[in-house]
């Protein structure tokens, strides 16, 4: 379990392994402030795809100082996120993150059947945010990614973040299938689904966590709640994985986190060959340090 970014950072620091970032369409200010405290905090390094002028001078700005050999220089949005796709599909990054270029674009260059990194499975978001009125991390998933899930597919995005926390060291985490109530109701179709979802993780059909559905936010973040109402739960108010019936609770929940309730957030896009820093144009410097510390940790 963790509790902080400052322990997933620990983390990171322990495991001492020096990772390449491709940041496709580079010349963003947020994102260069990101990379140059990327630097100084991880000792991370970058390959900025884009065009060389616009490179330096915001480098310029930020006060990060990029090599020559590390700029590639390209005429097009499009072209960057090519090569900088490249660049994870040959081995010569680990990560990709998304500069100053349309989401669209970065991603059509990520499914390219022939020369993209996609590896054939659902690709989901995860949103791992860190709030000062919870005991540890929390993992929402997926309010960037898939619009509508159907069952399979929620299971596809739950088996994403299962295994992206496996990676950072989680054993068992504590799954809770969001929804209204805590009943299933067949006129609730979100209900429905989470109970069978829990269901399969019984029967052990889908196995590397302990889920429990359908759960209220109220009872999957607050034992007394859970203990109000009378619900028993392994997961009630310890929820590590927070599993969004669709998109826009996933993404309402994160924001109104972050800009109400003064959470950190750090975003990753998992299912590809490697970890996808994908977070809004309009994102703050930290938002996407913390998703660079996030890639780095898995």
């Amino acid at each position: 379990m963790l509790k902080s970014f400052g322990e997933l950072k620990a983390k990171v620091l322990a495991a001492g392994q020096k990772k390449v970032i491709a940041l496709a369409s580079a010349a963003d200010e947020a994102s260069l402030e990101a990379i140059r405290d990327a630097q100084q905090a991880l000792g991370v390094e970058c390959l900025f795809i884009g065009d060389n002028d616009s490179i330096i001078a915001m480098a310029e700005k930020v006060g990060l100082d990029i090599k020559s050999d590390n700029i590639i220089h390209t005429n097009s949005h499009q072209q960057a996120a090519e090569l900088a796709v490249g660049l994870v599909r040959d081995g010569k990054a680990d990560v990709l993150m998304k500069g100053q270029l349309p989401t669209g674009t970065l991603l059509k260059a990520v499914v390219d059947k022939d020369r993209g990194i996609r590896t054939g499975g659902l690709m989901s978001h995860v949103a791992v945010l860190e709030s000062p009125s919870y005991h540890k991390l929390m993992f929402i998933t997926d309010g960037g990614m898939v619009t509508g899930p159907n069952l399979e597919q929620k299971q596809a995005i739950l088996d994403n973040c299962v295994t992206f926390a496996a990676g950072l060291g989680y054993n068992m985490p504590k799954v809770a299938v969001l929804a209204a109530v805590e009943t299933v109701n067949d006129k609730m179709p979100e209900t429905v689904d989470a109970g069978r979802l829990a269901e399969m993780n019984r029967a052990g059909e889908i196995g590397g966590g302990i889920i429990e559905g359908p759960l209220s936010f109220d009872l999957a973040i607050s034992a007394e709640s859970a203990k109000i109402k009378g619900f028993t739960s392994q997961v009630a108010g310890d929820s590590d994985i927070f599993l969004a019936p669709d998109i826009a609770t996933g993404n309402i929940l994160s924001k109104a986190l972050i800009y109400l309730g003064g959470a950190k957030m750090a975003g990753c896009v998992l299912g590809a060959a490697a970890p996808i820093i994908l977070v809004s144009r309009g994102a703050s410097a930290e938002e996407k340090m913390l998703s660079i510390l996030l890639a780095m940790a898995v």
